[in-house]
């Protein structure tokens, strides 16, 4: 296959990189190396935040109307090349084409088209003023440049957030993608020249993680960070931050409540999707659940049966439902939190293990680990891959204390069909968002997502009019009338 030398893109040109050599990334579906991605220096960072700048007075000029025309332009083009970019997302991510990266690639188109619906009603009060010769007015205007950074399970998606209302509210950005998946941020920042943004509007710097991070983060220039990713990633990002808007999407950890009343057939469906869709590898995933001792063996016998039917293969295979994890460290993280698992005494019931005879050692079989307890890695910690973990509960008062033992607090979800005890439980779970009757990966872009305060799942809220809000400032104007 043809590797792909990925330069980066300042002020509306892309130039070859000035920082360390470039450095190879291979796919984890074959492993094969799909890219060669030239390094950013710190004077090509100072470039382009004063390249985003420019962009910025540009955009700031335009109505919200002339926004929305380009920003629904980005998702145009998008949708042209939906097939190429989800191929792209399937060889350097390895989710499966039909199953996974075409939505991919659909979520991202509508991302941008609400932006620029959304921002044409951004509406702000008039206040009623105690003086009769004032006139209180309020007004929203972009903060300024962006930082973004933006993680690799959903390469596409996830920086579509944050892009497409930046676009929208006239934010200049300077964005860092993850290193595991620059080819589908080329694809998008492409997008972005080709449908006439002003030069410098999108910025994009690839780097070692911990340097071009640190230096997006305390940049003068950078007004304002954006970033999903990692709990312990988002704390260091708060520091080295401090004093800027920050909008931090992070760790989930999520627990799924399940009660004896529940529908069992629709409870396995579910749960299912919610534990190995994207391999397990969603902030959003379901990473804990907590089973009525009643039900408890009907439901793992579901699960380790939605398993049995899942099928490990190429993602371009339409048959595949299944493919690797990321990159070796994630998987090495799966191996250690299934095996501390099983010395502390809970059971396998399906898979465990990585599967043999692919061309890489990354794909990991869909996993079902019964008798979980508190401590044990797979409950404390997220595991970010293909597995369903089972422990079980007598009482609604426990379950709930159970699920909250987490310090995060992303998504929690509740199957039930008692409608009082669904609101106790919504209520009192502490995740920023509760699904009823459904798991917790179940989400509608258009919508408030964001963590629980006082958890270590972020800070603010993505989604529709929320993440224009956050992406924008507040001014109040007092006009004398006199």
């Amino acid at each position: 296959m043809a590797v792909s030398e990925l330069r980066v893109l300042i002020g509306g040109g892309w130039q070859d990189g000035e920082g360390a050599q470039p450095e190879p990334v291979s796919s984890p579906a074959s492993g094969e190396q799909v890219a060669l991605v030239h390094q950013a220096s710190v004077a090509q960072l100072d470039r382009a935040v004063d390249a985003a700048w420019s962009a910025h007075r540009e955009l700031a000029r335009m109505t919200a109307f002339e926004r929305a025309a380009l920003t629904h332009r980005v998702a145009d083009l998008l949708e042209e090349r939906s097939e190429e970019i989800a191929r792209d997302i399937s060889e350097e991510h390895g989710k499966p084409l039909a199953a996974e990266a075409r939505p991919e690639v659909a979520a991202a188109v509508e991302m941008f088209r609400d932006a620029a619906e959304g921002v044409k009603r951004l509406e702000t009060p008039v206040i009623p003023s105690a003086d009769p010769d004032k006139r209180v007015i309020t007004i929203r205007q972009p903060r300024g440049v962006y930082g973004l950074l933006t993680p690799w399970n959903f390469p596409v998606a996830i920086p579509s957030e944050y892009l497409s209302a930046g676009l929208a509210t006239g934010n200049g950005m300077v964005w860092k993608p993850s290193e595991l998946t620059p080819v589908s941020a080329a694809n998008l920042a492409q997008c972005f020249l080709d449908a006439g943004v002003p030069d410098g509007t999108l910025n994009l710097l690839f780097g070692p993680p911990a340097e071009l991070g640190h230096g997006i983060c305390t940049h003068p220039g950078i007004v304002a960070i954006g970033l999903t990713g990692s709990s312990a990633t988002g704390e260091i990002v708060a520091k080295q931050a401090a004093g800027k808007p920050l909008l931090l999407e992070l760790g989930g950890n999520c627990p799924v409540l399940v009660f004896g009343d529940a529908d069992l057939d629709d409870v396995v469906a579910k749960l299912g999707f919610g534990c190995f869709a994207n391999a397990g590898q969603i902030c959003d995933s379901v990473e804990r659940i907590l089973v009525d001792v009643s039900i408890h063996d009907e439901v793992v016998a579901g699960l380790v049966q939605a398993a049995s039917r899942l099928r490990l293969g190429s993602p371009f295979e339409d048959s595949t439902t299944l493919g690797p994890v990321i990159s070796e460290r994630g998987a090495a993280k799966v191996d250690t939190h299934v095996a501390d698992a099983i010395e502390r005494g809970a059971r396998v019931l399906h898979g465990g293990h990585r599967a043999n005879g692919h061309p890489t050692d990354l794909y990991y079989e869909p996993t079902v680990v019964d008798g979980v307890e508190p401590g044990m890695l797979i409950e404390a910690e997220e595991t970010f891959g293909p597995v369903a973990s089972v422990m079980s509960f007598s009482s609604e008062e426990r379950a709930v204390a159970a699920a909250n033992r987490s310090p995060t607090g992303l998504v929690g979800a509740v199957f039930t069909r008692d409608v009082g005890r669904a609101m106790r439980v919504a209520e009192g779970l502490e995740t920023g968002m509760v699904n009823v009757n459904d798991t917790t990966a179940y989400w509608q872009p258009h919508t408030p997502f964001g963590g629980f305060s006082g958890k270590r799942s972020g800070l603010g809220r993505l989604g529709g009019r929320w993440t224009l809000e956050e992406m924008t400032q507040l001014k109040t104007i007092n006009l004398d009338v006199t």
